[in-house]
């Protein structure tokens, strides 16, 4: 699995038809391949499943890369988490895709919801054994899990002869997850940071949200001192904990800039003050589903 990947979530509006712009994130992915990105993340329900595979098929029949060279990751969403489900979601995924694989497949998260947004009694366990079948018939190389917490990876273990090969969860400088991170580390389960900016930039950051910001005069000395910008610093922190960040980006300098970050390494110190910042802040926490036996975050 590649060390560094490119997020495609937009945020999940569904009032109007065509939220996902035009070709964005289809040329998104084409600037990544070419700027040296094996890894694509997308899933179902972030409705930029199609045109991920547009911008895939596009750069290997052009002869860019090989689809063997990619890593491509899509998820379960809530509404088809009963076993039979499973293995027919993946394949619509992968006929929006229009690919005959991907090489992770994820449950998004461990919460069974109706569309209409009631809960259901789905246990991830039984959702697992699909997941298994999905592997075994080869439209999934690899399986894992998203948005799940240690007890629920604890039990998911102990319950099946299949191990998780990777856990997909939010990681940036408010929200490091050591004692989780550690957990998968002794399991060799990989995982992989989403938002992994979290709170950085003052647009985009909660009126509660813990520093610091893109313009702390520390983290922009840090910076000018590798000719880096911070998010380069922040993303190579996350390298650093041995976590695969996947920043979304639509803008084809930030697409090149982001993975640009493994010609320098933070010094101890650095790491130090990065470490510091941890004060276990989620930037996402979907409170409307606290409801559900299966949320995995806590409830304060």
């Amino acid at each position: 699995m590649p060390g560094f990947g490119l997020g495609t979530w937009l945020g999940i509006k569904k009032e109007t038809p065509g939220d996902v712009k035009k070709n964005e994130i289809e040329n998104a992915v084409q600037w990544a391949i070419d700027a040296g990105y094996k890894h694509i993340d997308t899933a179902s329900i972030y409705d930029t499943e199609d045109q991920v595979g547009k911008a895939i098929n596009k750069k290997v029949a052009e002869g860019a890369v090989k689809r063997e060279d990619l890593f491509v990751t899509t998820k379960l969403w809530n509404d088809a988490h009963a076993r039979d489900a499973v293995v027919p979601t993946l394949r619509k995924s992968l006929e929006k895709l229009n690919l005959d694989y991907v090489d992770l497949y994820l449950i998004h998260w461990p919460i069974a919801q109706f569309s209409n947004g009631t809960f259901y009694d789905a246990d991830y366990l039984e959702t697992w054994k699909g997941m298994i079948e999905a592997k075994k018939l080869g439209l999934a190389k690899s399986i894992g899990v998203s948005n799940f917490n240690q007890q629920m990876l604890e039990r998911l273990i102990s319950k099946s002869s299949v191990k998780p090969a990777v856990l997909q969860v939010e990681i940036n400088l408010n929200l490091q997850q050591p004692a989780l991170r550690e957990y998968c580390r002794q399991r060799n389960i990989v995982v992989t940071g989403y938002t992994p900016f979290g709170s950085i930039f003052p647009n985009k950051a909660r009126s509660d949200a813990p520093p610091p910001r893109v313009d702390d005069p520390t983290l922009v000395q840090i910076a000018n001192k590798y000719n880096k910008t911070v998010p380069q610093i922040v993303l190579r922190y996350l390298v650093e904990l041995n976590v695969i960040p996947i920043p979304k980006t639509v803008t084809k300098s930030r697409v090149e800039q982001n993975i640009d970050i493994f010609d320098f390494q933070l010094t101890h110190e650095e790491n130090d003050l990065f470490k510091s910042y941890d004060k276990n802040y989620r930037t996402i926490a979907p409170k409307a589903w606290m409801d559900s036996p299966y949320y995995p975050f806590e409830k304060n």
